[in-house]
C-alpha cells in the first residue's frame, strides 16, 4: 500500500508520536509511507526517518490556500491508496484534498472526546461524504462524536492507541542512576506528563498535591511537559497560563520539555493525571508499561484504558484526587507492586502497538476492498 498520514504538526504530544510510531511501522512492512504536515516545522518535534512534506499553513487564508494547492500538487504526485489524517485540522484538510486524488480512500482519527465546538462538528458533518471512515481513539469518544452527529454510527470504528511496550519497560538500574541525577532521595515521586494545555488541567492537580505535600510534606510532584510562551513565577502562583494558589507550587518541580520520558517514568513513584477530559492518555498508558500504579480522572477513553489497574476520580475534585494519591502513597509498597504489575500486564494484554499495527493494517485492507 501506498499511504499518506496527514497531521498537523511533528511537535512533542501524544498523538503525533502516537502517529510517528504507527507510521514507521506500516514502513517496516513494507508499505510506501510518507507524512504530510500542515504546519511549519518547529523547533521541538518528533525525530523521524520517514519523508515529510510540510504545507507551511499558518492562521492565515492565504497560507492555507496556498499550503491546500501544494498538498494537492503533493498528493497527485504521490499516488496515495489511503490518506489517514489525525484530529480535526488534518482531517479536515484531507477530506477537502480527496476531490484531487478520487483513487485514494480518505480514513479519519478523531483522537479526543473534545476537538471543538459546534462551528467543527459541523465541518465534520459538511465533510464526511469524502472520508471513507473516521475510527476514534475511545469508545467515550466515539460515541460522543456519534451523538454529535458529526459522525455516522455505520462509519464509526474505535481502534484504542498502542503502547510500545518494549521502549516502556521498567530498568530498575535506570531508576537508581535517574533518581540520583534528579537529587531524589527517599522522597515518594508523583509525575505527570503532557502539554500545559486546559485540557490537563493543572490547577486542579496543584490544588490537589497542596492537600497531598499537607499530609506528606517530603513528596514531590514533577510535571514533564510544553508549554508555548508561558512563564512560571512561583510567588504568584502561576504557570502556564493558569493562575493557581499561592503555595502551590511547593514540591513542585517543573521540568519543561522531556525526551528522557522512560527514565522520567523510572524514577517516578506513581504517575497521576488530572485531565477535564481526554481521548485515550498516551502518557497514562506508558506510565502504567513501566509499572506505576496511577490516579487519573475518570474522563473520555481513561476508565477503558486503566480498567481495575489503578485508581479513578471524578474531574476537577481536588480532594477526591488527594484522596487517591494519598492512599497510594500510604499502601505497602508490595501492593503499589502489584498494582504496577497489573498495570503492565494491562496493556501487554490489550494495548501494544504491535497488536494496534495489525488492526491498523488489517482495517486500511478491508476499506481499500471495500466499495465505500
Amino acid at each position: 500500500m501506498r499511504i499518506v498520514y496527514v497531521l498537523t504538526s511533528l511537535g512533542m504530544g501524544g498523538a503525533e508520536r502516537l502517529v510517528l510510531a504507527l507510521a514507521s511501522r506500516m514502513a517496516e512492512r513494507g508499505h510506501t509511507v510518507a507524512l504530510l504536515v500542515l504546519r511549519p516545522p518547529v523547533a521541538e518535534q518528533w525525530p523521524t526517518a520517514l519523508p515529510v512534506v510540510h504545507l507551511e499553513m499558518r492562521k492565515t487564508p492565504l497560507s492555507v490556500l496556498t499550503g491546500l494547492t501544494h498538498g494537492r500538487r503533493f498528493l497527485r504526485e504521490f499516488r496515495p491508496d489511503l490518506v489517514h489524517s489525525h484530529s480535526f485540522h488534518a482531517n479536515i484538510v484531507a477530506r477537502l484534498l480527496k476531490p484531487f486524488v478520487p483513487a485514494a480512500a480518505v480514513l479519519s482519527t478523531v483522537h479526543n472526546v473534545y476537538e471543538g465546538g459546534r462551528l467543527r462538528m459541523w465541518a465534520y458533518r459538511l465533510t464526511d461524504a469524502f472520508s471513507r471512515r473516521t475510527t476514534a481513539v475511545s469508545q467515550a469518544a466515539a460515541d460522543r462524536f456519534v451523538r454529535l452527529k458529526a459522525v455516522p454510527q455505520h462509519k464509526c470504528v474505535v481502534l484504542t492507541n498502542g503502547i510500545d511496550t518494549a521502549e516502556f519497560v521498567p530498568a530498575a538500574g535506570r531508576r537508581a542512576s535517574m533518581r540520583v541525577e534528579m537529587g531524589a532521595g527517599t522522597e515518594f515521586i508523583w509525575i505527570t506528563a503532557g502539554r500545559i494545555v486546559p485540557a490537563k488541567d493543572f490547577p486542579n492537580l496543584l490544588r490537589a498535591f497542596a492537600l497531598v505535600r499537607a499530609a506528606c510534606p517530603e513528596a514531590q510532584l514533577w510535571i514533564a511537559g510544553e508549554w508555548a510562551g508561558a512563564k512560571v513565577r512561583r510567588a504568584g502562583g502561576f504557570v502556564g497560563g493558569f493562575v493557581v494558589g499561592s503555595g502551590s507550587l511547593d514540591g513542585v518541580r517543573i521540568l519543561g520539555l522531556r525526551r528522557d520520558l522512560p527514565a522520567l517514568l523510572d524514577a517516578a513513584d506513581g504517575f497521576v493525571l488530572a485531565s477535564a477530559w481526554e481521548g485515550m492518555p498516551l502518557a497514562l498508558g506508558e506510565a502504567m508499561a513501566m509499572e506505576k500504579p496511577v490516579v487519573a480522572t475518570d474522563v473520555g477513553g481513561v476508565r477503558e484504558l486503566v480498567g481495575d489497574a489503578g485508581a479513578m476520580v471524578p474531574p476537577k475534585d481536588s480532594d477526591a484526587l488527594a484522596g487517591a494519591m494519598l492512599n497510594i502513597m500510604q499502601s505497602l509498597p508490595e501492593d503499589r507492586q502489584t498494582l504496577g504489575g497489573m498495570a503492565r500486564a494491562r496493556i501487554q494484554s490489550s494495548f501494544s502497538m504491535d497488536t494496534r499495527a495489525d488492526q491498523w493494517e488489517a482495517l486500511y485492507r478491508a476499506i481499500l476492498a471495500s466499495d465505500g
